[in-house]
């Protein structure tokens, strides 16, 4: 009630009438920060997001200062949802990190609710594609294969692979979207998204090295973060020479973006894998061990710009920002067989690619 209500009823002068004190939460960001700070329930009881992984803290009334920055929140919830309706996509995520100390300085799952009127929202508008769903995310995990082929020392970047044959295993055949001519170079495959390419780094690579560098990077793990409902990774228990080809360009495993996000920020800072902080860091978190040379972190750069220069990225090419980035679209997989005509597309960028200091990532479920 409104002070000049409690007036009114007051001046009524009936017995018995009595007022009592309450608390309740409000959220003036209303649906654009739903799925990262979470919400309570009438108790004040954290239900989801931050709400729910702080809620002791929260219930004592402690402060909590968030990693988010409300003015990329709010660019990124609005631009999620005009490319959502321009695609006609069945849902949109996103996530904004800076790649020097792991703070998620945005995060958004389209569809969203209103979390003031959170009992009013759908399961599929409360549930955060970001943190919560395992996809197989396609050619974005190539950045993988090359870097580890780097690290290896397996490969270089003007060497030529033959891409002219679909490769042929048993009763699947890989091909590429398009047609490349003969030969390219691995940074024309990488630059390009050539899956035929890919797979015969893949094969140079092994199964050992290709399983141990994913681990590494944390992709066979769920990710290292207090924040709850976190997704888990879906990959192969027996893993044979046909999960070696399919996982080198993101088929047959299965990880949240932000797995995604997180790792591909250690492959363009240096090599540091930070955990992923929700909250403000009061001070830089000591730095991780290194785990790939140095010589491998400028090789990935360099391929990462000419995506977006030459390649698959050009319409992230934008003016004084240097981005480097990846793209990928993965087929859905639908009754044990992949719908080639729905797809989950998607997009890492890091800029300034040279020294890098963020990295976002959106993912668009059914685009058209």
């Amino acid at each position: 009630l409104t002070p000049s209500q409690v007036e009114t009823v007051e001046n009524l002068q009936i017995a018995g009438l009595i007022f009592e004190d309450d608390l309740i939460r409000v959220y003036p960001q209303k649906s654009i920060a739903s799925h990262y700070v979470g919400f309570v329930d009438l108790d004040r009881k954290g239900l989801s997001g931050i709400e729910m992984q702080y809620d002791r803290r929260l219930m004592t009334s402690q402060n909590l200062y968030l990693a988010m920055d409300v003015r990329i929140q709010d660019i990124l919830f609005d631009e999620l949802i005009k490319a959502k309706e321009e695609f006609r996509a069945k849902a949109a995520s996103g996530v904004v990190m800076n790649v020097n100390n792991g703070e998620i300085l945005a995060m958004a799952s389209i569809p969203s609710f209103d979390a003031n009127l959170q009992s009013e929202a759908l399961p599929e508008q409360r549930f955060n594609m970001v943190t919560g769903g395992s996809y197989e995310l396609g050619s974005v995990m190539k950045i993988f294969t090359n870097a580890a082929a780097f690290e290896h020392n397996l490969i270089n970047m003007e060497d030529v692979y033959t891409v002219n044959e679909p490769i042929k295993y048993g009763r699947f055949s890989i091909k590429d979207h398009d047609k490349y001519g003969d030969q390219m170079t691995v940074k024309e495959i990488f630059s390009k998204s050539s899956n035929i390419g890919t797979v015969k780094i893949a094969d140079k690579l092994g199964i050992y090295n290709q399983k141990e560098f994913l681990s590494k990077f944390g992709f066979l793990k769920k990710v290292e973060a207090e924040f709850p409902g976190l997704g888990r990774t879906i990959f192969p228990k027996n893993w044979r020479e046909i999960n070696l080809f399919t996982i080198s360009y993101g088929h047959g495993i299965a990880s949240t973006p932000l797995h995604l996000a997180v790792a591909t920020s250690a492959i363009t800072n240096g090599g540091y894998l930070y955990k992923p902080s929700f909250l403000k860091l009061e001070k830089n978190p000591e730095q991780p061990k290194k785990l790939i040379k140095d010589e491998t972190v400028n090789k990935m750069r360099q391929m990462m710009r000419i995506v977006v220069e030459e390649g698959t990225g050009k319409y992230a090419n934008i003016e004084g920002y240097e981005v480097g980035g990846k793209t990928g679209t993965a087929d859905r997989a639908e009754y044990g067989s992949y719908n080639e005509g729905q797809t989950l597309a998607s997009f890492v960028g890091v800029f300034p690619i040279s020294e890098p200091k963020y990295l976002v990532y959106v993912v668009f479920d059914r685009p058209n």
